[in-house]
């Protein structure tokens, strides 16, 4: 399989853009969490795995990692990551004709969530990784209220030893989505989902597939 990839910077965007062999069926802007960045286990395992099944794949920094090489984003700052995904969806649509994805891991999935309901139609699909619903051991801040305005079809992505919710406050939180929501639930994964011990690259696929 040519598993082509090359460095991407411009446009304020930079990461790595990852070929499938022949057309597109789709393209996904793939990024990372509070504490990571684009180079992640998790972020390169479903890279491949999408590559694979023939998606044009964009994994790449958001702006406060782009500023600093270390630490957590400033929540006054949250505004330009998400111009940060408007910005590499931008790039995507350049690129292919195909159904454009935005993805994220934590922080990057919860930012991305909020860019969809704030622009919708920007986006086709969004792929939610450990989406971050409440802060651990603080169930009482919930992190939903964009939710009931997201009309763009979601695949999310959760490990039933998440501390950042629990499967129930999960499937809570998606029946506010009023799009077509499926949650993949991982039994005994953590927010890492620790994609060498769970099949998350290939339930992840497969439900996104299931969506063109």
């Amino acid at each position: 399989m040519n598993r082509m990839s090359e460095l991407l910077e411009r446009d304020g965007v930079r990461g790595h853009l990852h070929h499938p062999e022949g057309d597109g069926v789709a393209g996904l802007v793939l990024t990372h969490g509070a504490g990571s960045d684009c180079d992640t286990k998790l972020l390169r395992a479903l890279t491949d795995g999408f590559v694979e099944r023939g998606v044009l794949v964009l994994r790449f920094d958001l702006p406060f990692r782009q500023r600093r090489a270390s630490g957590p984003p400033h929540p006054s700052k949250a505004a330009e990551d998400r111009d940060g995904i408007a910005a590499a969806v931008a790039v995507m649509r350049e690129l292919v004709t195909a159904p454009v994805w935005a993805g994220g891991h934590s922080y990057g999935g919860r930012q991305a969530s909020m860019f969809a309901s704030e622009r919708p139609g920007l986006v086709d699909a969004l792929l939610l990784l450990s989406y971050p619903l409440h802060p651990p051991a603080k169930p009482e801040k919930l992190r939903t209220e964009h939710l009931p305005g997201l009309r763009t079809p979601s695949v999310v992505v959760h490990g039933s030893k998440d501390p950042f919710a629990s499967t129930d406050e999960m499937r809570s939180a998606v029946e506010l989505i009023p799009a077509p929501t499926t949650l993949v639930e991982l039994e005994g994964a953590r927010h890492d989902l620790a994609p060498d011990r769970f099949p998350v690259v290939e339930r992840a696929v497969t439900a996104m597939l299931d969506l063109l």
